[in-house]
């Protein structure tokens, strides 16, 4: 890994000294262990630990197939995907692995009782394989994390629908959180020239599946002059949906959980801010029912920030908690967009204030390809900027996810492979000197 890293840092070196390099038998990647997978059993969900389930392993290599690419990852950042993989809920991701295992003697590589995880990477290309032509060993990118077959023709309108789409890094191995990763060649979008490896790495999936869900006409089909209600507007998807919102010409309403959260929400842009916990609302009375006066106290002071409008667009992921209230305060005829369910995936609402009010429930899940290329030609063209926080070295990728478990985190936590440090990688001076403020705001809150 040395001299890779050493080529990676050279700026003389060539595709060829790249194409040249030897490629290491083993190396480092955050796993979590199939023998493991009831280490948590009767622990409730926030008590579930994954300090205790990811582990750094030394792993072989896998082989390289047509199609696909081997990239030396410089750095990733933590989902909540891998969240969700490190205390096995809704279920262990082995079963994601088995089942991908059978469909050919190529995917049977994934089947392995370690899972490597992450949908996450910024680094350079080692090795393409047979067939892939656009990227080169030498290339500087990042991955979005949509994998599929497109074998049917249910994909080629939008890969979304592929039969056999899956999360690169959750739903398959070799994810990002390593120091070589492989991924399908179609995975592969240009670096921006003007950020570090950290930053690069960190807006991959929440960028692309804010812009679907909000921008895309595949999600809410945003357009200027909307009113927005963002959920978890400081958060790692949070944050990108007001970015969209603010750089389209809608009108963001940011709710967060506490003021220093409001206040990364104004660096951003948005004026329409509410702390829901100084204003202590209780969406349920109890583990069984929801309380329609907090909904009716939540829709008015709405309106008291949006001019008495109602909000023409929920950005909603945090699910059971928020969905009936998300449903309710929604203007006559608009929409609530819906992925994810970090508080819990059985939603409830009152359905009256949907049907009798033509609303509409949207599910959107990550983005097809068109979708991640355009999310990342923004960050690449500076006008959608990295929500970084905090960076941890790999090692610690295990406190990296409790922090985003635990909510302790701002925006996106990143995690630094290969890059020994912070702050390499730049490229384009001139454009970072220009935007640093922004690319800074999540960082020295």
């Amino acid at each position: 890994m040395k001299d890779i890293l050493d080529a990676i840092m050279s700026p003389d070196s060539s595709p060829a000294d790249f194409a040249a390099l030897p490629l290491p038998e083993t190396y480092r990647a955050v796993t979590v262990h199939k023998d493991e997978t009831d280490m948590f059993a009767g622990v409730d969900s926030r008590e579930k630990d994954p300090r205790k389930s990811l582990h750094i392993d030394d792993v072989p290599v896998p082989e390289l197939g047509p199609g696909e690419a081997l990239v030396a990852v410089m750095a990733s950042s933590v989902n909540y995907n891998s969240v969700w993989t490190s205390i096995f809920e809704p279920m262990s991701t082995f079963g994601f692995l088995e089942r991908y295992g059978k469909l050919s003697e190529l995917s049977r590589r994934h089947d392995l009782p370690y899972h490597v995880i992450g949908s996450d990477l910024a680094g350079v290309v080692l090795r393409t394989g047979p067939g892939v032509n656009t990227w080169h060993p030498g290339d500087e990118v990042v991955a979005h994390c949509l994998s599929v077959e497109l074998e049917s023709s249910d994909g080629h309108n939008d890969t979304m629908l592929d039969p056999e789409q899956r999360i690169w890094g959750f739903e398959t191995n070799f994810g990002g959180l390593a120091e070589i990763a492989l991924v399908k060649s179609n995975q592969l979008m240009p670096k921006a020239a003007h950020l570090s490896w950290e930053e690069a790495a960190a807006p991959g999936l929440v960028n692309s599946t804010a812009y679907r869900q909000l921008v895309s006409r595949n999600g809410a089909g945003m357009k200027q002059g909307d009113n927005v209600l963002i959920w978890g507007a400081s958060g790692g998807l949070g944050s990108y949906a007001t970015q969209f919102a603010l750089a389209g010409g809608a009108n963001p309403v940011c709710v967060v959980s506490s003021d220093q959260k409001a206040e990364i929400c104004r660096r951003m842009g948005a004026e329409a801010i509410i702390d829901r916990t100084a204003e202590e609302y209780r969406f349920w009375q109890d583990e069984h029912r929801q309380n329609p006066r907090e909904w009716k106290r939540f829709g008015k002071r709405i309106r008291e920030l949006t001019g008495g409008e109602d909000v023409d667009i929920v950005f909603e992921h945090p699910g059971r908690e928020t969905f009936g209230a998300s449903v309710y305060v929604t203007r006559k005829g608009g929409t609530i967009v819906t992925c994810a369910s970090t508080s819990g995936f059985t939603h409830e609402y009152d359905n009256r204030y949907l049907w009798m009010s033509l609303k509409r429930i949207v599910g959107s899940h990550f983005a097809n390809y068109r979708e991640a290329w355009e999310a990342n030609r923004l960050v690449g063209k500076a006008k959608i900027h990295p929500t970084l926080s905090k960076v941890y070295p790999l090692e610690e990728t295990g406190q990296a996810a409790y922090d985003v478990h635990s909510n302790r985190h701002q925006g996106k936590v990143g995690v630094l492979a290969l890059a020994p440090r912070e702050g390499l990688g730049v490229s384009d001076p001139g454009t970072r000197a220009k935007h640093i403020d922004a690319i800074n705001r999540f960082r020295d809150v």
